[in-house]
């Protein structure tokens, strides 16, 4: 029975993550417990959830299962007024762009997750974290009249968007160094896959290195590698502290889009860290407090600035070509813990994270049309209900309050907005073994 859980988990697990862009592309938490205190999870020892958070709290976690899944709704849209069509470089647009907006029509995903734990003696665990990013998901269909009988915001021709979806296995050994304290390591395994749709403005020879790699050539996937590291320590009765360390991951190129991404389709899990601590205030109430660093800047596809091709210092699959411009971003997470009964364990949350898109960076806000992950700050609340056998069933819900920036837009004229607003429920159940 215990294998059979732990095949029908992994299986779950990998079926699909799409849009989980709470903090970019990464989700604001990993594991229910965590999302209900929006994302505070560096020193949490409940739940099988370490190979995403904090590899070392496996040492503490006990024999365990953990199986979830979460309805993620991200809502995009994206307008333009003022557009001239002519821009830098020009275009020989059928007709000129109008000003429009667009809702992306691809709102709802369902996202599961699966962590494993076991406990080979008293200071060695042993375990797995399945669990994914994205976010780059977006579907804005076209319209008749902008930039001909069938054209989009980009001035494509059919629907515009791109769906990335991105899958980590994390086997993680933890060891107990003292009673208190452990050190943990988790190899992080990677697949993802990748399309783009309606990009066929960008096939023109003075904006790609590579026109037939740029759009509309179905999913391409890669595989990767990485590694996270952690510590923890329950440097008194009532206060743990914690840290963790994940290194970029190294990808293989999308192929397909070698035109598209810089240094030819590469497209890499940017460099990040957690410190947390957490303090067991009385038996009932804990506070917990994360801050969590994105090192976005360091992977060329998403950090190069916007402004590189649209200025003609590189074409748009080349080394130095425009990526998204996105900044590196800190998030600050605070959550609360409140133990109303034996079974019921009540939570909350708010966190706040830095805009990674600059509205005043040139083109930044034309390019991120296609993703347009600008919200700043979420609240959550979930819970926890114990059964008399000693599994749990958890459940979160989350909702990031809409956010908008804009920018001139070089390519196309005028001036673009983008904007999102987003919700998440989500159920867990814990086998306890």
């Amino acid at each position: 029975m215990k294998f059979t859980r732990l095949a029908i988990g992994l299986a779950l697990a990998g079926l699909s993550f799409g849009a989980n862009a709470t903090n970019g592309y990464f989700s604001h938490g990993y594991g229910m417990k965590a999302k209900g205190m929006a994302g505070a999870s560096t020193t949490n020892t409940e739940d099988a959830f370490f190979g995403a958070n904090n590899p070392a709290a496996a040492a503490f976690v006990g024999n365990r299962m953990d199986l979830g899944a979460d309805v993620f709704s991200p809502i995009r849209e994206a307008s333009r007024i003022g557009s001239t069509g002519f821009g830098s470089p020009p275009l020989p647009f059928t007709t000129p762009p109008n000003d429009a907006s667009s809702e992306s029509e691809s709102n709802v995903f369902l996202i599961p997750e699966f962590g494993y734990n076991r406990m080979v003696n008293s200071t060695l665990a042993l375990g797995v974290t399945v669990y994914g990013n994205g976010g780059m998901n977006t579907d804005y269909p076209s319209f008749a009249g902008n930039c001909g009988p069938s054209g989009n915001l980009l001035c494509g021709s059919g629907s515009l968007g791109v769906d990335l979806m991105q899958l980590i296995i994390a086997p993680t050994a933890a060891y107990k160094i003292a009673p208190n304290h452990s050190i943990g390591i988790s190899p992080l395994l990677g697949y993802q896959r990748f399309k783009a749709e309606g990009l066929h403005a960008f096939q023109h020879p003075a904006v790609t290195s590579n026109a037939a790699a740029v759009t509309n050539n179905g999913y391409d996937d890669s595989f990767g590698y990485g590694v996270r590291i952690g510590y923890l320590g329950k440097v008194t009765p009532t206060v743990t502290i914690g840290a963790a360390y994940a290194s970029k991951m190294n990808f293989e190129e999308f192929d397909d889009y070698a035109g598209l991404f810089a240094e030819q389709g590469d497209f890499d899990i940017p460099e990040n860290y957690n410190i947390g601590v957490s303090w067991q205030a009385t038996p009932q109430f804990k506070l917990v407090l994360d801050y969590q660093r994105i090192n976005f800047n360091d992977v060329k596809s998403v950090g190069n600035p916007s402004a590189n091709t649209l200025t003609g210092a590189a074409q748009l699959g080349n080394d130095n070509g425009s990526g998204f411009g996105w900044d590196n971003v800190n998030v600050w997470k605070l959550g609360m813990e409140y133990k109303y009964s034996p079974k019921v364990t009540l939570r909350a949350g708010y966190s706040h994270g830095d805009n990674p898109i600059n509205g005043n960076d040139m083109g930044e806000v034309m390019f991120n049309i296609l993703a347009p992950a600008v919200v700043e700050d979420h609240i959550t609340l979930g819970f926890t209900y114990a059964r008399a056998n000693g599994d749990e069933i958890t459940a979160a819900y989350m909702h990031g309050f809409k956010n908008d920036v804009s920018g001139a837009d070089p390519f196309f004229g005028g001036t673009d907005t983008i904007q999102m607003y987003q919700n998440s429920i989500g159920i867990q159940y814990s086998w306890k073994m």
